[in-house]
């Protein structure tokens, strides 16, 4: 249904994408270092990966963002070795090559925990529901097979239906197909017991987000990472009681 309505509306849905495009101020990726250790007691090594919300863009500093908030959280109570590996507009196979790639420059990469930030950019594309699983299922079989990973965290794909920027009916249309993409992946999720699908909130505070009305705040990254840190915990308390 979703392709259907896309053809009568394209001729407005790329007019106001392209709108959107040129009016929303390009903010960059947040600045800080990508790799580091942080914290004292048992080991736990964290790799972000993904896009734009993984690289922090919505903030100025790297501690300000996702991966701030989770190595601070997280270095309260554990020695953590951690990296970065995201890009801003990186869609989910971008990302599997850019994981690759990283792998074949470091051999023997390994991280305990993997928090995954991907959707916003293949829901922007062409790409449909099936193949955008098919991707999924590509990320986390290598994810889980390369990195030797215990905990790995998937986040739903935002609410795009309520970001500010959008106008109608490109705002209603990205978020009918945003919620297309949370459907089948929850299915998936039910079925696949290699990682966890995050959902930190259903509603989105737009008075949180980034001055550009599309990318997360400083009050957004830190609920998300504290929803992941949440997890992690949980998952390791429940590890140390089996």
């Amino acid at each position: 249904m979703h392709y259907l309505l896309f053809i009568l509306l394209a001729p407005i849905l790329f007019f106001q994408g392209r709108i959107v495009k040129k009016i929303t101020p390009q903010l960059p990726e947040a600045a800080g270092p990508r790799h580091g250790s942080a914290g004292e007691g048992k080991a736990m090594s964290v790799l972000i990966l993904g896009d734009s919300a993984a690289a922090g863009v919505g903030v100025e500093y790297q501690n300000q963002a996702l991966t701030g908030v989770v190595v601070n959280h997280l270095a309260q109570l554990y020695q953590v070795d951690w990296r970065l590996l995201a890009k801003s507009g990186h869609n989910t196979a971008q990302t599997i090559d850019m994981l690759q790639q990283a792998l074949a420059n470091q051999h023997g990469m390994r991280f305990e925990a993997v928090v995954v930030s991907l959707g916003v950019n293949d829901v922007l594309s062409p790409l449909t529901v099936n193949k955008w699983i098919r991707q999924q299922q590509a990320l986390i079989e290598l994810i889980t097979r390369e990195l030797n990973c215990r905990h790995l965290i998937l986040t739903r794909v935002p609410p795009m239906g309520d970001f500010p920027v959008l106008p109608q009916p490109l705002r209603w249309f990205l978020g009918q197909r945003s919620q297309a993409f949370n459907r089948q992946l929850l299915r998936y999720a039910q079925r696949e017991p290699r990682f966890t699908l995050l959902d930190f909130g259903h509603q989105l505070n737009c008075d949180a987000m980034a001055t550009d009305g599309f990318h997360p705040g400083e009050l957004i990254y830190k609920d998300w990472g504290k929803s992941v840190v949440n997890v992690l915990l949980a998952q390791e308390s429940s590890s140390d009681v089996n």
